[in-house]
């Protein structure tokens, strides 16, 4: 997380609203080989407990095992970023920087069971497959008899519950108003323009 307090988002709903929007996250842990990285769409979900992060990975991945032991994972989902041009502050002595949108989920993995899996595999889809509306729906029973059961004994069911979930949402709010308006201006319809333009803080 970038250390600049105004760059900072702990306001829970913002950080679930940017997990909707960026549920494919990378997901660090270490273990005797190491630090190590897998790559996951998440499902988040609202508990009785707080928010939790469902994923899962191939069985022959190499934190599979360290997750079903139950290790402390680092999640992180970013979103859109952005090149700043120092020229665009229409000021003196800056320099290039970046905007951008990132949220950390840090917590405990455990392992899922084989409905639990089942129900990651088929939200994810609904939810892909949603955003191709008109195209018919793809779910797993136009598979043949016995193929996703075959291919389900592949995989693992994990869930992520964060004791720390935090953002970065750096949209150049250091910077005086006009300044901000010159470079939301300068990149157009870029999504970190549209993010600026909502005044999204912490």
């Amino acid at each position: 997380m970038h250390p600049a307090p105004p760059f900072r988002v702990s306001e829970v709903e913002a950080l679930i609203d940017h997990l909707t929007a960026y549920p494919f996250m990378g997901l660090f842990s270490a273990g005797e080989a190491g630090l190590r990285v897998a790559h996951a769409p998440v499902v988040l979900r609202r508990t009785g407990e707080g928010v939790a992060l469902d994923f899962h990975l191939s069985r022959n991945n190499i934190l599979t095992p360290l997750f079903a032991k139950g290790a402390v994972a680092l999640a992180v989902s970013q979103g859109p970023e952005a090149y700043v041009s120092p020229d665009w502050y229409e000021r003196p002595d800056q320099v290039p920087t970046w905007n951008y949108l990132t949220v950390e989920a840090e917590g405990e993995v455990t392992p899922l069971g084989e409905a639990h899996l089942v129900q990651i595999l088929d939200d994810l889809s609904a939810r892909a497959e949603a955003r191709l509306a008109p195209k018919p729906a793809w779910t797993r029973h136009k598979m043949s008899k016995g193929r996703f059961d075959a291919m389900l004994a592949g995989i693992q069911g994990f869930r992520l519950r964060p004791h720390r979930l935090e953002g970065t949402f750096k949209l150049s709010q250091n910077k005086p108003p006009e300044v901000r308006q010159r470079i939301a201006a300068a990149l157009g319809d870029h999504p970190i323009a549209d993010a600026m333009g909502q005044g999204a803080s912490n």
